[in-house]
């Protein structure tokens, strides 16, 4: 249920007061923005992805897998690319594959490595859960596709500037 108010527009008033105008007080309220944001578009993933059996975690790791030239990477790339911890990678791709839409198989270049890939099933699957994440907007249909570029180019400054990525490309869509 939606709050009666904007608990960050309250948080700055009350931060404000405490601290001060130099208190940061807008940096406060844009990084706890997109915190919330950030739970709450992940909720509204999970649940459109949930109607196919998956967590978004899972279906990251669908899409990275599909993304790749081969449909198969070692887990180690797997937990570097969806940023978590290599338990977590491991418990995701344990999942994927106990229903079926992810093998294991070990790595023929490193012999301690395990490779995890895509199957055809988990193809599938992640197809139907992406036409379902572009239907619904990916939950940002309230924004023109103006603003989403906006978006997309100041988060991008953040995450160059925290060391994300490094690739020389200028970030731009097609």
């Amino acid at each position: 249920m939606p709050l009666a108010f904007d608990p960050i527009r309250r948080a700055a008033a009350l931060w404000r007061a405490r601290w001060g105008p130099r208190a940061q007080v807008s940096a406060m309220a844009a990084a706890t923005s997109v915190m919330r944001v950030q739970q709450a578009l992940l909720a509204e993933y999970d649940a459109i992805v949930g109607e196919h059996g998956l967590t978004f975690a899972r279906y990251e790791a669908l899409v990275l897998l599909t993304f790749t030239q081969s449909g198969e990477l070692p887990m180690s790339k797997i937990g570097q690319r969806l940023m978590v911890h290599p338990t977590s990678a491991t418990n995701i791709v344990q999942r994927l594959e106990a229903a079926g839409l992810v093998e294991r198989r070990p790595n023929p270049r490193d012999g301690r490595g395990t490779l995890a890939a895509i199957t055809a099933r988990g193809r599938e699957v992640m197809e139907a859960a992406t036409a379902d994440l572009v239907a619904a907007g990916f939950g940002l249909d309230m924004l023109s596709e103006a603003e989403q570029n906006q978006l997309f180019e100041l988060l991008r400054r953040v995450r160059d500037a925290k060391g994300d990525f490094v690739d020389g490309t200028d970030g731009r869509f097609g």
